[in-house]
C-alpha cells in the first residue's frame, strides 16, 4: 500500500518536502500507526502541533458537535466559539485583543503589518523596518521569510523584501547598534526552534525590552512553537518575567486545526481598524471550538505542569547520554522544546530511530530535536533514551 500511494503522490503534489517512506493511519495519545500496523511513539508531535495527543475525544466531540451545528461563516458576524477563544486568551495573556488567522506565517503577517500600521497612524511613517535575529525562522510568505534569518529558507526567491534587519541572537550591542532612526520593531522567538533550540542568556530577553522601550520601538515575540505550553509556561514570555507589545501564536493552538492568532496590547492593536487587515477562514467557528476546548483540556488536566515536570526528567536524560558518548556535543532547552547538538549529520539517527518505532527530528543537520506531546510520560521518554543509547553507539 505504502509503494502505491508514494508513487501517487509523487505524481501529483508538489515536490516541497522530502518526505521518508512511511504513511501513517491512525494516532492516539503519543502513538501513531502507519498503514501496515507498525506502532511508533511520536516525539514529533507534528512539530509541535498536537501538545494534548493525537485523537484527543474531547477535541474530537466538540467537532462532531460543532461541525452539525455551525461550520462557518464571515467574519461579517459575531460567533460564539471565535468570541469565547479570544477571551479565554486575553484572561490568560498580556493581551487585550486577538486577531484570527490560518497559520503562524499568517499570524507573522500580521504582527508585521500591525507594527508599520501603528507607527504610520501616529505621523511616523518614516519608521518600517524590522530587525530580526540570524538562524530566525518566522515563516515561509514573502514577508515572513524576508523576516528569516536563515539564507536557505530565501534561496529562490530573491530579491525578498528589503525592510528588514538582521543580528545575532543573544547580542544585545548588535541589537542597540542597529536600531535606527527608521525601526519599528524587533521581532524574535524566546527561544529559537528552527535555528536549532538556541535559548536566551539570562538577562537577554529583559535587556531586549529594555532596549525597544528607550527607542521607542515594538518588541514582538513569535511563540509559534513556544507558545501553548511547550516551555513549561503556557507562554514562553513567562519563563523570562518579560511581555511583549505583540505575539503570534499557531501550531499548538489548534492541536493539529489550521489557527494562527496575532495578539497585541490595546494602544498597539487600536491600529488595525475595520478593513485594515481580514482573514477569509480566520477564526471561523469549527476551529475555534476545538481550540477553545484543547485549552480546557489544558487546565483541567494540567498539561503545562505535566510539561515542566516531564522536561525536566527528559533533560537530565539526554544529558546522561551526554556523559556516555562523545559524539553528543550539547544539550539543550527547556520544557519539552529540548535539542541534542552532535558531531555529525544527524539524518541517520533519526533514521535508525524510525525502525526501532521511535519519530524524532533532525535541524540545522547536527541538531537532533525532540518536541513530544506533553502528555509523554517517562516510560515514553526512557524507551526512546534506551534507543538512542543504542544508535549512537
Amino acid at each position: 500500500m505504502i509503494k502505491e500511494l508514494m508513487e501517487k503522490a509523487d505524481k501529483t503534489l508538489f515536490a516541497t518536502y522530502a518526505r521518508v517512506p512511511v504513511a501513517f493511519g491512525r494516532g492516539k495519545g503519543c502513538n501513531l500507526w502507519d498503514t501496515d500496523g507498525k506502532k511508533y511513539v511520536d516525539f514529533v508531535a507534528g512539530i509541535a502541533v498536537c501538545n494534548i495527543g493525537h485523537a484527543h475525544p474531547r477535541v474530537a466531540e466538540v467537532l462532531c458537535r460543532q461541525a452539525k451545528t455551525l461550520l462557518h461563516v464571515s467574519n461579517l458576524y459575531y460567533t460564539l466559539p471565535q468570541v469565547e477563544l479570544a477571551s479565554w486568551l486575553v484572561e490568560k495573556s498580556f493581551a487585550d485583543r486577538v486577531f484570527f488567522g490560518n497559520s503562524g506565517a499568517e499570524a507573522n503577517e500580521a504582527a508585521l503589518k500591525l507594527a508599520r500600521k501603528y507607527f504610520k497612524d501616529k505621523g511616523e511613517g518614516n519608521r518600517f523596518r524590522v530587525i530580526s535575529m540570524e538562524k530566525s525562522f518566522h515563516g515561509r510568505t514573502m514577508a515572513t521569510l524576508s523576516a528569516t534569518g536563515q539564507d536557505k529558507i530565501k534561496k529562490g526567491f530573491e530579491p525578498v523584501m528589503d525592510s528588514f534587519d538582521f543580528v545575532p541572537f543573544n547580542d544585545i550591542t548588535a541589537l542597540k547598534k542597529k536600531i535606527g532612526a527608521s525601526t519599528c520593531a524587533v521581532i524574535l522567538e524566546p527561544i529559537q526552534g528552527e535555528g536549532g533550540v538556541r535559548c536566551p542568556a539570562p538577562g537577554y530577553l529583559e535587556s531586549v525590552r529594555e532596549v525597544c522601550d528607550k527607542a521607542g520601538i515594538l518588541l514582538i515575540f513569535d511563540e509559534i512553537q513556544t507558545g501553548i505550553g511547550r516551555t513549561g509556561k503556557l507562554f514562553a514570555y513567562e519563563n523570562f518575567n518579560v511581555e511583549p507589545d505583540i505575539m503570534t501564536l499557531a501550531k499548538a493552538l489548534g492541536n493539529g486545526l489550521p489557527i494562527g492568532a496575532m495578539l497585541a496590547k490595546e494602544d498597539v492593536a487600536s491600529a488595525f481598524s475595520p478593513g485594515s487587515h481580514a482573514s477569509t477562514f480566520g477564526g471561523t467557528p469549527i476551529i475555534t471550538a476545538a481550540a477553545l476546548e484543547t485549552l480546557k483540556v489544558f487546565e483541567d488536566e494540567d498539561i503545562v505542569k505535566k510539561c515542566r515536570q516531564q522536561g525536566e526528567y527528559f533533560k537530565q536524560r539526554l544529558l546522561w547520554l551526554k556523559q556516555r558518548h562523545e559524539v553528543v556535543e550539547d544539550v539543550r532547552g527547556m520544557g519539552l522544546l529540548l535539542g541534542m547538538k552532535i558531531k555529525k549529520d544527524g539524518r541517520s539517527i533519526v533514521n535508525l530511530c524510525m525502525e526501532k518505532g521511535f519519530l524524532i527530528n533532525c535541524i540545522q543537520e547536527n541538531i537532533l530535536r525532540f518536541i513530544p506531546p506533553l502528555i509523554i510520560g517517562r516510560d515514553e521518554i526512557d524507551a526512546l533514551v534506551a534507543c538512542l543509547d543504542d544508535v549512537l553507539a
